[in-house]
């Protein structure tokens, strides 16, 4: 009975961490994008000033 409440605490915790993982993961990607986006805009608008 002990090692399938150990055994369940260790699944709580990898996924807790694999959700963390994923939402920073997400968040940089979202970050990374959006910048990327506005330096294509930037460049776009320069390029049609000229």
């Amino acid at each position: 009975m002990n090692f399938k409440k150990n055994f369940g605490w260790i699944i709580a915790v990898v996924a807790g961490v694999a959700a963390v993982t994923a939402a920073v993961t997400a968040f940089l990607i979202f970050k990374d994008k959006k910048k990327k986006d506005e330096e294509e805009l930037e460049h776009y608008l320069d390029c049609s000033i000229q």
